[in-house]
């Protein structure tokens, strides 16, 4: 697979990291398996910060808006080489392929289901939304409901996975919120912006076509071609290989978008291997869930240190009969 190039100069690149201390999400001691975004805040913590006195002397600003100047006083402050970006990481809705893994199990998934285009139940090509999925799209509408009220800093720039089940789940979560860049919601489609590619079926994209038809006010990046350029039938990109291309992502992103506050819509993988990128601790979302971070991201001379990239891989053998799996599969999801 070619990654295509972030137009960084090739004489500096960019050092991400984290800036801790704002969001639960940051600290060990939060439980992702237990984490509530929604009743959290998005995870925002409760706390002063040194921009308060000034920004806010008689204590009447929400914990958001003072959160919001607080960042934009980083940028201020920052030499040009260093800048500060929030980024709202949003986990796409329940889909018809998260389903089919359940019902067979992960093994027989990824040996055997997971290179189909689908099974009795339905077809998972460029899967689309259950209605469990849509339903955790509109808790994430009524999440970003709940936040504007508290005064969250409004994305100034929205991207999406090509995916239909991200194209999906943003649609759903944005639209109506009255948010700038929402009426009419626009985002932009970006093709590094994917889950892990190859092998997998429902990790292959629609045409450019059929997401145009579809999705027809969303705006496409140039250079995005008709065909799907980065889905292998024969191979799966490694996890090396994935976070390689979202440092590209986040490249191509911080070197070409000034806006401070951003949306992404996009997969539990993409998510891993972004939180890898800037520096944060593991921290898997549930679909349709979102985690906030704040980046720090500084430009240095020279190229970007080389990574080691494991090789794309084949399809693992299947240990028994993967359809041996239906039947266990089914037991588990009765018991879920």
């Amino acid at each position: 697979m070619t990654i295509p190039q972030s137009g960084t100069p090739p004489d500096s690149h960019f050092e991400f990291s984290t800036v801790t201390g704002y969001f639960l999400q940051d600290e060990a001691t939060t439980d992702p398996d237990t984490f509530d975004y929604v009743e959290s805040n998005f995870g925002l913590i409760t706390r002063p910060y040194d921009t308060d006195s000034t920004f806010d002397p008689d204590n009447q600003k929400t914990q958001w808006e003072r959160l919001g100047h607080k960042v934009e006083t980083l940028n201020r402050e920052s030499p040009p080489e260093v800048s500060y970006k929030l980024l709202y990481l949003g986990r796409h809705g329940e889909g018809y392929h998260n389903v089919a893994e359940r019902r067979y199990g992960t093994d027989a998934w990824d040996c055997y289901w997971s290179l189909l285009d689908g099974d009795e139940n339905g077809n998972w090509v460029d899967c689309r939304l259950t209605d469990i999925g849509i339903g955790q799209a509109e808790k994430a509408h009524k999440a970003w409901l709940k936040q504007i009220e508290a005064r969250i800093p409004f994305p100034q720039s929205y991207y999406v996975s090509p995916l239909n089940r991200c194209l999906a789940t943003a649609a759903v979560t944005f639209r109506g919120t009255k948010m700038p860049g929402t009426e009419p919601f626009r985002p932009l489609v970006k093709e590094l912006l994917r889950e892990t590619t190859g092998l997998h079926t429902c990790d292959m994209r629609s045409t450019k076509s059929e997401i145009i038809k579809e999705y027809p006010e969303y705006r496409i990046e140039p250079g995005f071609s008709e065909e799907d350029p980065l889905w292998d039938p024969k191979t799966r990109e490694s996890n090396s290989g994935r976070t390689a291309r979202f440092y590209e992502f986040l490249s191509d992103v911080f070197a070409h978008d000034e806006n401070v506050f951003m949306s992404f819509t996009a997969h539990s993988g993409a998510i891993t291997s972004i939180l890898e990128v800037v520096g944060h601790r593991e921290f898997a979302l549930a679909t349709g869930g979102v985690i906030p971070v704040l980046v720090r991201a500084e430009r240095v001379p020279g190229p970007a240190p080389k990574r080691v990239v494991e090789p794309p891989m084949e399809a693992p053998k299947c240990k028994e009969d993967p359809r041996s799996f239906v039947s266990r599969g089914v037991e588990v999801l009765a018991k879920a």
